[in-house]
C-alpha cells in the first residue's frame, strides 16, 4: 500500500477538492474558481495531501501577494479529521511560503471555528483583528490572524 504524501496539486483534484469543500464549507469555492486557481491565477499555491492512490484526504492553498502569503483555504476531509493532516499539510504550506521568501503569512477564519485558530495558534499565528460581518451566509465575523517569518529562525509550526 503506498504511503500519503504532500505535493501540488493538479487538474484532476480539482473535483474531489470542490466534494471536500462542499461537506466543509457553508460557503464552498465553487469548481470554476478552484480550476481558475489551479490553471490561470498565477499567485496562486495549492497543496493537496495524496493518500498515495490519488484521493484527496486535504488541501490548503493561499496566494503570494507582494510579500505576503494569504492563506485562502484549508480544509481535511470530514472521514480523516483527527489524525494529523491538518498540522502536516498547514506546516507544508508554511514551508512553501518561506521557500518564496515571503515575510509573513495572514489568514482570516470564523470566530466560531476553533479548531482551525487552535491549530493556526500552534503554528504560531496571532490574532490580530476581526472583519465584521464578513461571511456572507451568516455574516459572522472573520478573526484576522498573521503570522511573521524570521529567516534567522529554522522553526515552522509544530516543532
Amino acid at each position: 500500500m503506498a504511503e500519503p504524501f504532500i505535493r501540488g496539486i493538479c487538474e484532476e483534484d480539482v473535483a474531489q477538492i470542490h466534494e471536500i469543500e462542499k461537506r466543509c464549507f457553508a460557503m464552498p469555492w465553487s469548481e470554476e474558481s478552484i480550476l481558475h486557481d489551479v490553471k490561470e491565477n498565477v499567485v496562486a499555491r495549492w497543496l493537496v495531501y495524496d493518500d498515495g492512490a490519488g484521493n484527496v484526504l486535504a488541501y490548503a492553498g493561499m496566494w503570494f501577494v507582494l510579500d505576503e502569503a494569504h492563506v485562502c483555504n484549508v480544509a481535511v476531509h470530514p472521514d480523516h479529521r483527527r489524525m494529523g493532516y491538518g498540522m502536516r499539510i498547514f506546516r507544508a504550506l508554511e514551508a512553501l511560503a518561506m521557500e518564496n521568501s515571503m515575510s509573513m503569512m495572514t489568514l482570516e477564519v470564523r470566530r466560531s471555528n476553533i479548531a482551525a485558530q487552535n491549530l493556526y495558534h500552534a503554528c504560531g499565528f496571532l490574532d490580530v483583528g476581526y472583519r465584521k460581518r464578513y461571511y456572507e451566509d451568516n455574516k459572522e465575523d472573520a478573526l484576522i490572524m498573521y503570522k511573521e517569518f524570521h529567516y534567522a529562525d529554522t522553526e515552522s509550526c509544530g516543532e
